[in-house]
């Protein structure tokens, strides 16, 4: 199988509800020598770029519309000729970047994402923001989880558009049923898999 996961931190700033912190954000790019998607699109284009080479992008894809995951996604699109793909719940997040600047297409719970000979499945997963989506990738055993699944549990819910009880049902609901093999690829920070976050679910505040 050719395809594969390529990986770089890039810091900047969150902002939200008045609040700024300094936060380091995994970028994803799944794909192959040819063609790959991005996941997420923060701070930098620079990086970005630098992962996806010569590659053509055939899709930038939104975990969720917070700033710091969809800072730079316009001018990617713009630099790429991918489309930005969001969850329509997150359009409310999304114009407190991009008030002028609309998505390009709506991601859909149950869509199915092609890319160098590999399926991602797409998981709604409100909880973290309305419109939250993990991207679970069988053929390769991983999951990109975004903000809502981490090492240690589930992402934060304290602030605007947030809910502690919704993001609880995502997990336990949508990603808990997965395989315990599963490799969780996280927003920020390290990776985890299905099975070691389960088991600490007991711990949850």
């Amino acid at each position: 199988m050719s395809a594969r996961i390529d990986h770089a931190v890039v810091p900047g700033t969150f902002s939200l509800d008045g609040e700024i912190h300094q936060v380091d954000n995994n970028l994803w790019v799944l794909g192959d020598d040819r063609e790959c998607v991005v996941i997420d699109a923060p701070h930098d284009i620079r990086p970005i770029l630098d992962v996806i080479g010569d590659r053509a992008v055939t899709a930038i894809l939104a975990t969720h519309a917070h700033d710091d995951h969809v800072r730079v996604a316009p001018e990617l699109a713009e630099a790429t000729g991918a489309p930005v793909w969001l969850h329509p719940d997150d359009l409310p997040v999304w114009r407190l970047t991009h008030p002028e600047l609309p998505p390009d297409r709506q991601l859909a719970d149950g869509q199915v994402v092609e890319v160098a000979g590999v399926e991602l499945h797409v998981l709604h997963t409100p909880g973290h923001s309305p419109g939250a989506c993990c991207f679970h990738v069988p053929a390769l055993g991983v999951v990109f989880s975004g903000d809502t699944l981490f090492h240690g549990g589930p992402g934060a819910t304290g602030r605007s558009f947030s809910d502690y009880g919704t993001i609880v049902g995502s997990i336990t609901e949508r990603l808990f049923a997965l395989p315990a093999s599963t490799v969780v690829h996280t927003g920020h920070g390290e990776d985890t898999t299905i099975g070691a976050e389960s088991g600490r679910s007991g711990e949850w505040d």
